[in-house]
């Protein structure tokens, strides 16, 4: 699968998308090499357990989580998606978050790097655009070019 084509950089960030709206920390995590290292704001996870404790958080603090990826750029083992999530917290209170992520990978085509670069902003309920099913984004939904992102 490396160098990346079109076609299997695009299928890697869906299958990165798909894991994520899981939101299963343990699933997840297993797309990452055990050595993985992160920048992710403020926290710089290390390793597969990190990782799993950093997403157990992160969901457990952003409820109905609905993420967007789209491929961005990629060559030989890196990928650059772009991507928007949005999510409401304990008060209701709903966000949209955006960001860039940097991806590299080991030959076995685990993720052995992710830098993030994330903004967020409160949103209005009728103001969501992410109106996703739980689970996998249906096929047909549109991805972020078309959603005006």
């Amino acid at each position: 699968m490396l160098p990346f084509t079109l076609e299997s950089a695009t299928e890697k960030v869906r299958l990165a998308e798909y894991g994520w709206n899981t939101r299963d920390p343990e699933r997840v995590a297993l797309a990452y090499s055990p050595d993985t290292k992160w920048r992710n704001r403020v926290e710089f996870p290390q390793g597969r357990d990190e990782v799993c404790e950093f997403l157990t958080r992160k969901w457990a603090r952003e409820h109905e989580y609905r993420l967007v990826k789209e491929l961005w750029a990629f060559t030989g083992n890196r990928i650059a998606v772009r991507y928007a999530y949005e999510y409401r917290d304990d008060s209701g209170q709903w966000f949209r978050a955006y960001g860039n992520e940097n991806w590299e990978f080991d030959a076995d085509v685990l993720m052995t790097g992710r830098h993030a670069s994330i903004n967020e902003k409160p949103i209005a309920p009728e103001d969501r655009k992410l109106h996703l099913p739980l689970g996998p984004r249906p096929a047909d939904h549109p991805g972020l070019t078309e959603l005006g992102f």
